[in-house]
């Protein structure tokens, strides 16, 4: 059974840095493509950053240059390095698996069965 548990979410200021963590459990993450989404109150859920299982990764025009995914095989992991945060950036925090995800549907969360919680991520000014 595939369960995803998120964590390290928090309350930062702008401009700080949180690394957020998935720990998977029922399949090993470098044999699925894992992706990090986020949802705002009253907006989609948007793909930030994923890697596909071959190690390819995409990354989102808003989280260009500031977030990195990376995923640790050893711990059965994935991680978002989150760094100079911005208010906008404030949501909940979902990190999705599936073995099959197309290269061109990694940012899509209609690509991704297997879901976690969510970690909430809230920036102040």
């Amino acid at each position: 059974q595939v369960q995803l548990v998120e964590s390290g979410g928090g309350s930062v200021q702008s401009g700080g840095s949180l690394r957020l963590s998935c720990a998977a459990s029922g399949y090993t993450v470098s044999s699925y493509s894992m992706g990090w989404f986020r949802q705002a109150p009253v907006k989609e859920r948007e793909g930030l950053a994923a890697i596909r299982s071959d190690g390819t990764t995409r990354y989102a025009d808003s989280v260009k240059g500031r977030f990195t995914i990376s995923q640790d095989n050893a711990k059965n992991t994935l991680y978002l390095q989150m760094n100079s945060l911005e208010p906008g950036d404030t949501a909940m925090y979902y990190c999705a698996a599936d073995p099959w995800v197309t290269r061109g549907g990694l940012l899509q969360k209609s690509e991704y069965r297997y879901w976690g919680q969510g970690t909430q991520v809230t920036i102040s000014s």
